[in-house]
């Protein structure tokens, strides 16, 4: 009887590895979304929150296991920058690389609108990565000492792959500090303005407005 228990913990210890390197950090929550910043250490399977629509900003290459309720589980190549959108089937990522993996929970607090926002109201050097009922999600670029048209965006979330020292110049023609660094991830509200990327290195942020 005892042998049997020695090999039960004995197999328990050898399919449970404890990942130490495995955290999530919530950054942002308000009326809208609910935003982690989250690791996954190799090998290592994380849940995402199922019931709500959710968006996964990665922030560096990884290879990683997606699984969706309902669904086969999928194996793919992501890359920084890279955006994947879950409408509210509960999910789950495991990290098959061999280094850690880095991405940024969005869940959406919200039912959405329907209809699309497509570019309304941005610059036309923004790119467009998805847009459905709960989010628009775009890639900004502005090159080192340049600045861009002005425009209106959406109450938004912003993570910052590369970050620069920035300035916004509202209509009225007042400057207003916006610098971001690398690795940040924050609320910005809606406004109206010009971008200038007043650095010596070239901004790029993958923003999503929650609708």
């Amino acid at each position: 009887m005892i042998s049997r228990v020695v090999r039960a913990v004995a197999v328990a210890c050898m399919l449970f590895v404890p990942m130490a390197d495995a955290t999530s950090t919530e950054k942002i929550r308000n009326a809208k979304v609910v935003v982690t910043e989250d690791l996954l250490a190799p090998g290592e399977q994380g849940p995402i929150a199922g019931g709500r629509a959710n968006a996964i900003v990665f922030t560096g290459d990884g290879h990683i296991l997606l699984g969706r309720a309902g669904t086969r589980r999928e194996a793919r190549i992501v890359h920084s920058g890279e955006v994947i959108s879950l409408a509210g089937r509960m999910s789950a990522i495991q990290n098959l690389g061999k280094a850690p993996l880095h991405f940024v929970g969005i869940e959406f607090l919200t039912s959405g609108k329907e209809g699309t926002w497509g570019m309304t109201g941005l610059p036309s050097n923004y790119k467009i990565l998805h847009e459905d009922r709960y989010a628009r999600t775009y890639e900004i670029k502005i090159p080192a000492g340049k600045f861009e048209q002005q425009h209106t965006h959406h109450a938004r979330v912003v993570v910052t792959l590369q970050g620069a020292e920035l300035e916004h110049i509202v209509p009225d023609g007042k400057k207003q500090p916006s610098t971001l660094k690398t690795g940040e991830i924050a609320w910005r509200e809606g406004a109206t303005h010009t971008g200038h990327n007043m650095g010596k290195t070239d901004l790029w942020v993958i923003a999503v407005e929650p609708k």
